[in-house]
């Protein structure tokens, strides 16, 4: 099934917070969003975007976006669409993902607004089968089929793979008899709505995102996961080209990042002078950073015992094979990783200069860092394994890991002698697949903040 919460399923007010809810809408970027034309009513009209599923994400003013007006109601035409710019962007919410593929049969589910459900009423039915240019669809009951405060809803639809989902469509009508104002009761009601294909006819944006570059999913995993810290390296390192879905992702989520720095445009000196800003040394130590890191040379002294390497803020270099001297500016972020920021590093081209630097200087040091400190966890837990062994009973101990710390330990020395960079990283990616595995076993869920011992009893240890 589906998510249970979404932040791109919106509830829309006219005029503003306080104006009464007149339908629903779907992100489609940090700044765009679609609904149905007679859902905003008027060209001129300003809405009110709500967040209803993430109070956390602020409610926004928008108006129709230039070329976004399609209502379709002179001369028989069947649009009903408006695409909204919002006031701001909101790059936090995750936007919709979008499908074109549509089945007869298939299960589909939607969320409203309809009258007295402000927060929200969910309906089911299946695709039936197309009605001119919108799609009919069949609910169960006459109480499922769609009201007014549905249009447009997403039409949601189950994914090609176990856990996802997408936008099929969105909520336009229900017809039936018209002297019953809800479908409820009414044999001749029926649901409609107009299919994405049919949007992305009309709307360029939307056939953008609904195509097959329109966003990486996977890379959008990737990165929300990394950005979220914890047990990832604290260099990540990617090559995505501009204008592509890819790149859509990234600029999606830059702003997670503290500071953005742009290899085409921004210069090192405007970067440095930001860093030192955000390090705030005392006024003595201030020039003497900078010269450090433009430089090398010996680094000021450290006062407050600094961060530890990749606990800090995030730096963003997009584009870094776009400065004017990438190898430079390599070895200048070596230094800021040394100053314990996490780096994600963008290449625009995969022949981009300074490659061999950026895994040399930054990748293979990361690595080893997050190697080591595994393998010390390991370690850690052979000792706790030897200590409270024959003090509990067996079944309350964790799996001892099944590769000893010391041969971990002796295979990373090893790969710190390789000469190549690149064979050092496929084995030190390796290692650390095979070190999170032994981790895992003896980790496992149900277990206290001792990794080697069950917080369970076993058989024997009931009461």
């Amino acid at each position: 099934m589906g998510e249970l919460r979404a932040d791109w399923r919106l509830r829309l007010r006219r005029g503003g917070a306080g104006g009464a809810v007149c339908g629903a809408g779907v992100l489609l970027t940090q700044d765009r969003m679609l609904t149905c034309a007679h859902v905003v009513g008027d060209p001129d009209a300003r809405m009110w975007v709500e967040f209803a599923e993430n109070p956390g994400i602020p409610p926004v003013g928008a108006r129709v976006a230039r070329d976004g007006w399609l209502p379709g109601l002179d001369g028989g035409d069947r649009e009903d669409i408006a695409v909204l710019a919002l006031d701001s962007p909101r790059p936090q919410a995750a936007p919709a993902p979008l499908g074109r593929a549509l089945e007869r049969g298939r299960d589909v589910w939607i969320c409203g607004y309809a009258q007295n459900f402000d927060d929200g009423m969910w309906l089911s039915g299946r695709i039936s089968g197309l009605h001119g240019d919108w799609v009919q669809l069949a609910a169960r009951t006459g109480a499922e089929v769609v009201r007014p405060g549905f249009s447009g809803a997403a039409v949601q639809a189950p994914g090609e793979r176990p856990g996802t989902e997408e936008v099929v469509g969105l909520v336009v009508s229900w017809r039936g008899d018209p002297e019953l104002i809800t479908p409820s009761g009414n044999g001749l009601a029926f649901s409609y709505m107009i299919p994405v294909d049919r949007i992305a006819a009309l709307v360029p944006l939307v056939a953008e995102l609904s195509g097959p570059d329109g966003w990486d999913r996977g890379l959008e995993r990737r990165l929300r996961h990394w950005f979220d810290g914890g047990e990832e390296p604290a260099v990540r390192f990617g090559v995505i080209a501009g204008g592509t879905g890819r790149d859509r992702v990234l600029q999606h989520q830059l702003h997670r990042a503290h500071l953005v720095f742009k290899g085409a445009s921004t210069r090192p000196e405007e970067l440095v002078e930001t860093l030192v800003a955000q390090l705030r040394p005392p006024q003595y130590q201030r020039n003497a950073y900078r010269d450090w890191l433009l430089e090398g040379g010996t680094p000021p002294e450290r006062t407050g015992g600094g961060l530890p390497a990749g606990s800090g803020p995030v730096l963003a270099v997009v584009g870094l094979d776009e400065a004017r001297d990438p190898r430079a500016l390599v070895s200048l972020l070596a230094r800021v990783r040394v100053l314990g920021f996490r780096l994600l590093v963008v290449f625009r081209s995969s022949e981009g200069a300074g490659l061999t630097e950026v895994a040399r200087q930054l990748l293979l040091p990361a690595l080893e860092e997050r190697a080591e400190e595994l393998v010390r966890r390991v370690e850690r837990v052979e000792r706790e394994w030897a200590g409270l062994r024959g003090m509990v009973s067996s079944s309350s101990l964790a799996p001892r890991p099944p590769v000893g710390s010391a041969a971990r330990r002796q295979r990373l020395r090893e790969l710190k002698l390789l000469a190549d960079p690149q064979d050092q990283l496929t084995e030190l990616k390796r290692l650390l697949r095979e070190l999170r595995d032994d981790l895992a076993r003896s980790h496992g869920p149900g277990h206290d903040g001792l990794p080697g011992q069950r917080t369970g009893r076993g058989p024997a240890e009931r009461r």
